[in-house]
């Protein structure tokens, strides 16, 4: 198989129709689209959790590692509690290399509010990198769950901060040497800083105040996976209009300078909410600082397309990741 996220057939046919529903207590399984379980504890508490790997970036991993399972929390609503960290070393990983990891796993926790609560360290043969794959644990009361599965016709779709935000970190990171041959230092050191909006725990808590049906969060696949695993999940078509997808002017240059599609790059940071008030939640992420523009709606049947002036093609599965081609 091609590397990344696996296909959503073989998804389906080896992966979620061998799992049964055997537990009461389970409110949410494996799922198209979904990106966490939620199992229900006392009255109308429930405990919503998330795992994730963090294999497309050597640097900053702790940092991607913490938002990558926290986004998935809030993104269902939730207020997230903590994180599991399970760390795989290759022999030639220092001991100064952990500590750095942990420590910035834990800066962003501090930030966040939350919690290392435990995990595993272990040096192998198995890998020829680090690999951490993180599990994010949440809480909410049941009547408040946001599922991807919720977005009805008719309804709008907000995107929060730009296409291929979490891609353009990493490359500006991991390909500084080979950009600054033809971008000025200042020009890659401002696509670098892009990692420090990666979070969207604040709008995620924004669009529950205001009522959100659905919210995903746009990473590995990027804004046009997330937008193609909202419909599936929901089994709804969509319209998106592409002129309305922000991106910043560093994602442009880059993905140019490797001929990538912005709109296929990991966008770990962009936030997609379906809505009733989509310009009302627009103006109110605004005025808290944070970029957001209405960008499309949820339609009837199984049609996902994307408009471009009078262009209009339908939208794909998602593939592997953009980032993939250059890492």
């Amino acid at each position: 198989m091609n590397i990344g996220k696996i296909p959503q057939t073989v998804l389906k046919r080896s992966v979620l129709n061998q799992i049964r529903h055997r537990r009461e207590e389970v409110l949410l399984g494996p799922a198209v689209g979904e990106d966490c379980g939620i199992i229900a504890i006392n009255g109308d508490d429930a405990v919503v959790l998330s795992t994730d790997p963090v294999t497309g970036t050597l640097q900053d991993i702790g940092i991607y590692a913490v938002h990558v399972a926290v986004n998935d929390i809030a993104s269902s609503g939730a207020e997230p509690i903590g994180i599991m960290l399970t760390i795989l070393m290759p022999e030639n990983y220092s001991e100064s290399d952990l500590r750095n990891l942990i420590n910035n796993a834990e800066s962003i926790c501090r930030h966040l509010n939350i919690e290392i609560i435990g995990g595993h360290t272990e040096v192998t043969k198995a890998v020829n990198q680090p690999v951490i794959t993180v599990t994010g644990i949440g809480k909410i009361k049941k009547e408040n769950i946001v599922k991807t599965s919720k977005a009805k016709p008719g309804q709008e779709i907000v995107m929060t901060k730009w296409a291929g935000l979490e891609g353009t970190a990493i490359l500006a990171k991991e390909k500084e040497n080979e950009l600054i041959t033809k971008y000025p230092a200042a020009f890659v050191d401002g696509a670098k800083k892009m990692i420090d909006y990666l979070s969207v725990v604040p709008e995620a808590k924004i669009a529950v105040e205001i009522g959100a049906s659905s919210m995903h969060d746009a990473a590995k696949g990027g804004i046009f996976g997330a937008l193609w695993d909202i419909g599936a999940a929901s089994k709804t078509g969509l319209e998106v209009d592409l002129k309305k997808i922000q991106l910043k002017q560093e994602t442009v240059e880059i993905c140019e300078f490797y001929d990538l599609n912005p709109y296929m790059l990991i966008s770990g940071g962009c936030l997609l909410i379906v809505t009733d008030r989509g310009n009302m939640l627009k103006d109110r992420l605004k005025a808290e600082g944070i970029p957001a523009a209405v960008i499309g709606r949820i339609t009837e049947g199984n049609d996902r397309i994307i408009l471009n002036g009078e262009e209009r093609r339908f939208l794909e599965p998602p593939k592997a990741d953009e980032l993939y081609k250059v890492i």
